[in-house]
């Protein structure tokens, strides 16, 4: 009889992939890189065990976002104390902390709990074209669509 296969920790091979932003959508951007870091185009892919490979993402500040977003949207953090509430436009997040955008972005996406905090580690951000992470010899990742 057979039985459903479920990837244990030690098994998983994680790759590095490279993403170029530029040009492409925040929402389907973040999207497809969630399920990159989940491993859910992987065969192997196990709900419970983080299966998903690095992704390093350049050009973060050139994402695009459509129709009024770049000014209608609004990033709000709270300091914890009393009127500690801050707000900040889409458009000064892309200008000043595009990484963090595209990270916030992202991390929605991913489960809550441990297992989402251990996935997004293996998420690498950048605002220009270039990344660190040459020894880990990177293949580039053509988005579907």
């Amino acid at each position: 009889m057979r039985t459903t296969y479920m990837a244990k920790a030690n098994e998983i091979e994680r790759k590095w992939l490279v993403i170029d932003a530029e040009g492409k959508t925040l929402g389907r951007l973040s999207s497809e890189v969630a399920s990159i870091l989940r491993g859910k185009h992987k065969p192997t892919y196990t709900p419970h065990v983080d299966t998903g490979d690095h992704v390093i993402i350049l050009n973060a500040e050139k994402i695009e976002l459509t129709g009024k977003k770049l000014t209608d949207k609004i990033y709000y953090r709270h300091s914890q104390h009393p009127g500690g509430l801050k707000s900040r436009t889409a458009l000064e997040m892309r200008t000043n902390y595009s990484e963090k955008m595209l990270e916030l972005a992202i991390k929605g996406m991913l489960p809550k709990g441990s297992l989402g905090r251990q996935m997004i580690k293996k998420l690498h951000v950048y605002a220009g074209a270039e990344h660190k992470h040459q020894a880990q010899q990177p293949e580039v990742y053509e988005l579907r669509g």
